[in-house]
């Protein structure tokens, strides 16, 4: 895993601006997040118990999911000069094990006054299916 950090400042950041990045959502990757979490609930861990759901598969924790808006503000909009101030979050479709999802984010406005920058957010699976869609609030910090 790369570890290289953005490091934009607010007068780099323009209204249109997009990253995104792939990753591939690893059984391993659930497990993990499980154990950081605390939230073992079957519908993320018990195969034998998600086949009973109208899902038919172990559903990937949402807040899996978002914490990869974080990855997204630290270490590539704004990077290292970010300061998370608020997320808003909606899960329209469910993730499953073995997903390859695109975690995208496009800058709506900023704020020259509060050196804040209003970020929209998705993360899509390969069907083109939206799973998380939410609006971030990020100062960049120029300390």
């Amino acid at each position: 895993m790369s570890y290289d950090i953005s490091k934009l400042t607010f007068d780099e950041i323009t209204i249109g601006y997009v990253k995104e990045f792939q990753i591939i959502v690893t059984e391993s990757l659930v497990a993990n997040f499980a154990k950081l979490s605390g939230d073992f609930n079957p519908i993320h861990m018990n195969e034998d118990y998600a086949k009973s759901t109208k899902f038919k598969r172990r559903v990937v924790h949402g807040m899996f999911l978002a914490s990869f808006l974080s990855r997204m503000v630290g270490m590539h909009l704004p990077g290292k000069n970010a300061l998370y101030v608020s997320q808003s979050l909606e899960f329209p479709n469910p993730c499953f094990i073995d997903d390859e999802i695109t975690v995208s984010s496009t800058v709506s406005d900023k704020s020259i006054s509060t050196k804040m920058i209003k970020v929209d957010s998705r993360i899509m699976n390969d069907k083109n299916e939206v799973l998380l869609k939410g609006v971030g609030r990020i100062i960049v910090r120029d300390d």
